[in-house]
């Protein structure tokens, strides 16, 4: 290749770069999709967060709680909890508010 068809080549636009997610991006995208479908969800009967808290909290009187996750897909959130150094997860089906599932370390 001569050099003035390499310098040609350097020059000439590239055009913008290609789309690439990167992992935190990718997982704001999964969580806006688990909001969308928490939301669509709750407009078909399913229960709020704050009606699943309502119910779970004060059952754990001695745990300090600080925070969940919510599965969209199996309409299924985890309460975490705090007792003397353990973390306990309580799993509550989002339909009906029934504890499904609890750990205690």
């Amino acid at each position: 290749m001569s050099m003035t068809v390499l310098l040609a080549l350097l020059a000439a636009p590239m055009g913008p770069p290609p789309m690439i997610e990167s992992p935190l991006e990718m997982a704001l995208d999964q969580r806006r999709g688990d909001q969308m479908r928490a939301y669509q969800q709750r407009k078909e009967g399913n229960l709020s967060l704050r009606e699943i808290e309502a119910r779970v909290v004060p059952t754990m009187r001695d745990a300090q709680y600080i925070g969940f996750d919510y599965d969209a897909s199996a309409a299924i959130y985890t309460l975490k909890f705090l007792r003397n150094g353990t973390v306990i997860w309580v799993e509550v089906d989002g339909r009906n508010g029934r504890i499904i599932g609890r750990t205690d370390g």
